[in-house]
């Protein structure tokens, strides 16, 4: 048989992978922060040594109940390595919750941290929430921008330590960016956030914008180039994820800010970032009715291409190659497939698993391997997640990969590196989330301690089992204000509640159950999804917002008039605005009161 055939026939077995299941610091949960990342920038959450970071419950509740960091339990930022054991990275003196953002190559760690303090600025008690770097051992507070201010959060770091990210001043601005109070979404912040870099020289540096009030600054290189979301101006817009006029940057020392263009809409958004300054998103066509993936490179932004009958395309990671993964949707405009750009107008679907509906990728690394999850359907109230594997053609179930009665179901995929290691959350037997590592059991990694070095079928390994923990649809990741940002598909025309729109002088102290902001969600509203909402509700009272929920994602517009702002809720009950693990999950509505949208 000739060499290329045989090669192609030993492609059918794949190997397997040793689950690391975290743990927890004494409480019921732990997750990794979700977000585009790969090892090129040093990955949100996945260091090419194997290197995870993320955050763990203690056995101590929340001490701010009203705005809880994570399910109302003290949270800290861990690091593990593929032993598993966790490290306490701890919290700034006197905070009670922290947790990782970013960690590089060579250990340095990004995130946050209260420090115990409350914000003056936001009544009810809202807590401090600082950026933070960790070193070391130890936890140094990056503080706020020189101009004042109470929050800040740091997105990304580098290996020199240049870290970037997001703080709020005390400047009142009405549609803030900051829709939802960085690591809660509550009511809107209502004060500037801009978008910062900091380094040891300097302390933290205000970026500028790109002619509007705000911007945020989301990725770094290791050059030390910036990417990050900003304002163009002052005009209003329902098409953006923010509410005014939204463009993307690079920030360069030697030129400042420079916008990246559109594919002719008005909103470009940014979801990754290479080592060659290559940036890769999603931007409106013209008309705004549509929206593409991007490649920008060398000053130029490109549309990346292809379809599969939809209007709606998006890159949510890119690796050294310029390859992109994202998400495609289908010609229904409702069902979506994982997709993977190996160049402009190269585009792959890689389907889903078994008889699923829909699949979105979050990355993948330089070998081409890409990562995401597979979801048994698009409409259902509680729909299965199955983190899933690519490579060479087939999409692998990676709970087909790992040893039988593992202790998790593994549902959402956060990273890869280039050693092919893999990183996520799944959920035990109680419905309880739990971050975890996959190792792989090959050739690369020889003598690992409990690995199967035996193949699998991959026939077999591509198939969709029965999960043999259900998803407990009232177990969601904490409410970051990334985590709808790059793990789930949004279409053109979403929009965000402003400060503005809350007309009751009382709005701001309004606080659902769980923490979450109605105004803070992604809304999108082409025309084939009119029909009856429900009003919604905080703290018992109406918001004068109607919500229309179709699981995965919520519409939602003002209506004062069918919604009053702050009439009584006759009839409070949650509906789901995403899936439990990587949307905004569970919205307040009042049952009794209906409306149009």
């Amino acid at each position: 048989m000739p060499p290329r055939f045989a090669a192609k026939e030993q492609k059918k077995t794949h190997h397997h992978y040793k689950l690391i299941d975290m743990g927890t610091f004494g409480g019921p949960q732990s997750y990794l922060v979700p977000g585009s990342g790969q090892d090129f920038v040093g990955s949100s959450v996945l260091a090419g040594g194997g290197t995870v970071a993320g955050f763990a419950d203690t056995s101590v509740s929340d001490p701010f109940p009203n705005f809880c960091f994570s399910d109302c339990f003290i949270s800290h930022a861990f690091r593990a390595g593929r032993g598993g054991s966790l490290t306490d990275l701890g919290t700034l003196p006197g905070g009670g919750s922290s947790a990782p953002i970013w960690i590089t190559a060579n250990g340095l760690i990004a995130g946050v941290s209260e420090n115990g303090q409350t914000d003056p600025l936001y009544p009810g008690g809202f807590p401090e929430m600082r950026a933070v770097l960790w070193h070391q051992g130890t936890i140094l507070d990056l503080g706020t921008l020189p101009e004042g201010g109470y929050q800040s959060e740091a997105n990304a770091l580098n290996s020199a330590g240049q870290v970037v990210g997001t703080a709020l001043n005390t400047t009142a601005d009405a549609d803030s960016m900051a829709a939802g109070n960085y690591w809660y979404f509550d009511v809107p912040y209502g004060y500037q956030e801009r978008a910062f870099l900091w380094d040891r020289q300097l302390g933290m540096q205000d970026l500028g914008t790109l002619g509007g009030t705000d911007a945020e600054a989301l990725f770094i290189n290791e050059r030390g180039q910036v990417v990050g979301h900003s304002y163009t101006g002052s005009t209003p817009s329902s098409l953006c994820q923010y509410p005014l006029l939204t463009d993307s940057f690079i920030w360069e020392k030697h030129t400042g800010m420079v916008d990246l263009g559109t594919l002719g809409g008005t909103c470009t958004e940014a979801a990754g970032l290479n080592q060659k300054g290559q940036v890769v998103g999603l931007s409106n066509l013209a008309g705004d009715q549509s929206q593409h993936a991007f490649l920008w490179s060398r000053g130029s932004i490109h549309d990346l291409g292809g379809s599969l009958g939809g209007s709606y395309l998006g890159a949510y990671g890119v690796n050294e190659n310029g390859e992109a993964a994202g998400y495609a949707y289908r010609s229904d405009n409702t069902t979506f497939h994982a997709v993977l750009w190996k160049g402009i107008g190269q585009m792959t679907d890689l389907g889903v698993i078994g008889d699923d509906q829909c699949s979105y990728a979050a990355t993948l690394n330089g070998s081409g391997q890409v990562v995401g999850s597979s979801v048994s359907s698009c409409t259902a109230e509680d729909p299965t997640f199955r983190a899933f594997l690519w490579e060479d053609g087939m999409m692998f179930d990676l709970n087909n990969l790992i040893p039988l009665g593992s202790p998790l179901y593994l549902q959402v995929v956060q990273s890869i590196n280039d050693r092919g290691e893999v990183a996520g959350q799944g959920v035990d037997s109680s419905g309880n989330n739990h971050a975890f590592l996959l190792i792989p059991c090959d050739e690369n990694h020889p003598g690992v301690e409990g690995c199967d070095y035996n193949s699998v079928d991959a026939t077999t390994a591509a198939q969709a089992p029965v999960p043999r923990y259900l998803p407990n649809g009232l177990q969601h990741l904490p409410q970051s204000r990334r985590s709808n940002r790059y793990q789930f598909p949004r279409r053109a025309g979403a929009t965000t509640g402003t400060a503005s729109q809350i007309t009751d002088a009382n709005a701001a102290s309004w606080v659902s159950g769980n923490g979450i902001n109605v105004d803070a969600l992604d809304a999108v509203e082409p025309s084939n999804l009119a029909g009856q909402g429900l009003c919604s509700e905080f703290g018992g009272k109406l918001t004068g917002r109607c919500i229309r929920s179709f699981v995965w994602f919520c519409v939602s517009k003002n209506d004062p008039v069918h919604c009053p702002v702050g009439q009584k809720a006759r009839n409070p009950q949650n509906i789901q605005c995403g899936p439990g693990n990587v949307g905004p999950g569970y919205v307040e509505v009042d049952a009794s009161r209906r409306c149009n949208i």
